[in-house]
């Protein structure tokens, strides 16, 4: 579903991902684990269109897509879960959900089927559903993750990008996070999550990528990269 070739992101003269190549296969989920620093969010940014790549090529369902605009993703089918979450905070939950749907609501479909989306994310995430016309802006950060993985899936995306969806959330609220992020995955969904906590993203996704210093240095079966001495040491705290 997704491949990159020598995929380069620079910041003026300062080289963040240095030429990498990475495939995801439609029904994965694919895990890019690294340190703070190693690119991993540069390299989701350029997948999203957020940044203009140096080099390389992109291609989604075997079409280039590293020239298309960000807003026509969304139509094509990738959704990006932002680290930061960036809700809108002046809107309620449900109007956060629908913003999330909003390329579909041009197209004239049915509002019953986005109304039929909408308990979907409830029925993945109920404490939205207990809230759902509070101001998205005075929930905690725990509920803002949970909302914006909820909007991205509002526009029934084929391939999700997520980045850094853990990043400071308590240890109860990020195990209810990556249990959505699983049975999304079993219901079909295509997955490349960028994740801090390389255990958690290693027990939940088949197959993962390790880098450093914006290089792809190790790929495997998560199964093993969980089994590496070199990324047990590194990344397992072992």
């Amino acid at each position: 579903m997704l491949e990159v070739t020598g995929l380069r992101v620079a910041y003026g003269g300062i080289q963040a991902v240095r030429s990498i190549s990475f495939h995801v296969k439609q029904g994965e989920m694919v895990a890019l684990i690294g340190a703070n620093g190693a690119g991993k969010t540069s390299t989701l940014k350029a997948l999203a269109r957020l940044l203009n790549a140096a080099g390389g090529s992109i291609r989604y369902g075997g079409k280039e897509i590293s020239a298309l605009p960000p807003h026509q993703l969304i139509s094509e089918g990738i959704a990006l879960v932002p680290e930061g979450r960036g809700v809108f905070p002046r809107m309620s939950i449900v109007e956060n959900l629908l913003m999330g749907a909003y390329c579909r609501q041009n197209t004239g479909e049915n509002k019953a089927e986005i109304a039929a989306d909408i308990e979907h994310v409830f029925s993945l995430f109920p404490r939205l559903k207990e809230r759902a016309q509070q101001l998205s802006g005075t929930l905690s950060g725990g509920e803002q993750q949970m909302l914006v993985i909820g909007r991205a899936l509002m526009s029934r995306p084929k391939l999700l990008l997520l980045d850094e969806p853990s990043m400071g959330l308590a240890p109860l609220m990020t195990q209810k996070i990556f249990e959505v992020i699983r049975t999304v995955a079993e219901q079909g969904m295509t997955v490349l999550l960028v994740e801090q906590n390389a255990k958690l993203a290693l027990e939940v996704s088949q197959r993962g990528y390790v880098m450093e210093s914006g290089e792809i240095t190790l790929t495997d079966e998560s199964a093993q990269l969980l089994l590496n001495p070199k990324v047990r040491a590194a990344y397992l705290g072992e």
